[in-house]
């Protein structure tokens, strides 16, 4: 590891950054790469291998960011980039069936019981919005509940936020959405049960889904309580709705089966994204074989894509499937987690800060707060003001983290003691600087 860095970003990065913003929206293809939240302009990334990438100023990072997750194996992991150069002197796309996909959906099936068909789609955005049409049209229902903070793509019923109670309305949470596009969509507290049932007899008989993140990622990593998730599925069962889990970003990182298996909850429809693309754009969405066979060809619902299964995507997917049978990878990496947790939280407590804290397999997180958090109003309850400097004192130290004090963080298998060391001494010197 190199010795801390004085600037940052690097020339190199502020010059490609100031190009960028002529020619792409804001400067990057995503707005949390932006950096705008932590006040500082963007590192450009010029490569990546095992635990570490370089931005275009050549300076290391161990990072845990991972690509926002699905380089469970690390960067340029030596069996996908393999299958990958296979698939691609085959040909790249050809619209049409090929054997890998067929492959992957095994996979799939084979580590989440609760899904009978599988449609494979480019994102974690399509697999979501496939869903949620799957769930209407099985149900004959247009109004969905999701949960305050949880992220889902950006879908335009979905970009909404709970306003200033739990059962408010949907409010378009961005411009360019139609109010009509988000007013069947009900927002619910997250851990709170009571919120759901009170939404529920407001609407009986209309409701067609309840979408959620079991592990929310998007507003820190929160625990679900057990209660409320088997309560979910209660009411689902008696009022005819739809549970639908999406682990775009916890399918196959916090187990293999993902965090339904963790929390032995069955859904009726989930959506996959992140680690089945092997670091390629990859989403997928099954469950139920009811369900799913309303989807076209089968049934009514209709839903497309030309490179949606394209055998690269797919190769890559199966090489990063393939390894993760071994389930003692989610044990260690669910150790080297705890572990790096456990220590934030002892270095923040000798300098006298609160700090919460929570992992489960390769995805952890946490927050500068006083009490535990357990929704969306805990976690913007939190002193995130304190995250700015903390995440600048951190890449000095060469740690990437997320750009943001609400996003989770990712463990892979190529990190090893060295880096959780390097880690934890860099914690404790920015600490001593807050």
């Amino acid at each position: 590891m190199k010795p801390p860095f004085r600037q940052l970003p690097g020339a190199r990065s502020v010059d490609l950054f100031a190009r960028a913003q002529q020619s792409l929206v804001g400067g990057v293809n995503s707005p949390v790469r932006a950096f705008r939240s932590v006040g500082m302009s963007p590192l450009f990334i010029k490569r990546g291998k095992g635990a570490r990438i370089y931005d275009a100023d050549d300076n290391e990072f161990i990072d845990f960011v991972g690509s926002w997750g699905p380089l469970i194996l690390g960067h340029a992991h030596e069996a996908v980039l393999e299958a990958v150069a296979g698939a691609l002197r085959s040909g790249t796309s050809f619209g049409a069936p090929c054997e890998a996909e067929v492959l992957l959906a095994e996979q799939l099936k084979d580590a989440c019981p609760a899904v009978d068909l599988v449609r494979f789609v480019n994102s974690g955005n399509e697999a979501t919005q496939g869903a949620l049409r799957a769930a209407r049209g099985f149900t004959g229902r247009e109004r969905v509940i999701k949960f305050a903070g949880c992220y889902h793509g950006s879908v335009d019923s979905l970009l909404v936020k709970a306003g200033s109670g739990a059962m408010t309305l949907g409010v378009a949470d961005s411009g360019g959405v139609p109010a009509s596009f988000v007013e069947s969509t009900l927002i619910a507290e997250f851990n709170d049960l009571q919120s759901v049932l009170d939404l529920v007899n407001e609407f009986p008989g209309e409701i067609a889904a309840v979408i959620l993140e079991l592990i929310p990622g998007n507003m820190g990593v929160i625990r679900p309580e057990l209660t409320f998730l088997r309560g979910l599925r209660d009411v689902c069962d008696r009022e005819g709705i739809l549970l639908i889990c999406d682990e775009v970003m916890t399918g196959f990182r916090v187990a293999r089966g993902g965090a339904q298996s963790l929390f032995e909850l069955t859904p009726d429809l989930s959506t996959f994204g992140k680690v089945i693309g092997g670091g390629f754009p990859v989403g997928a969405y099954g469950g139920r074989a009811d369900v799913m066979s309303q989807v076209a060809p089968l049934g009514p619902v209709y839903q497309a894509g030309t490179l949606s299964g394209n055998p690269v995507a797919m190769a890559a997917g199966l090489a990063a499937l393939s390894l993760l049978e071994d389930e003692t990878i989610y044990t260690e990496l669910g150790a080297k987690s705890q572990a790096l947790v456990d220590g934030f939280r002892s270095a923040a407590a000798e300098r006298g800060i609160a700090l919460q804290t929570a992992c489960f397999g390769g995805m952890f997180g946490f927050f500068f707060a006083e009490r535990p958090v357990r929704n969306y109003a805990d976690a913007l309850a939190s002193n995130v003001d304190i995250y700015p400097r903390f995440f600048k004192g951190m890449l000095q130290q060469g740690i990437y983290l997320a750009p943001s004090p609400y996003e989770a963080l990712f463990m892979s298998t190529a990190h090893d003691d060295g880096d959780l060391e390097c880690t934890l001494d860099a914690f404790r010197e920015v600490l001593r600087h807050l």
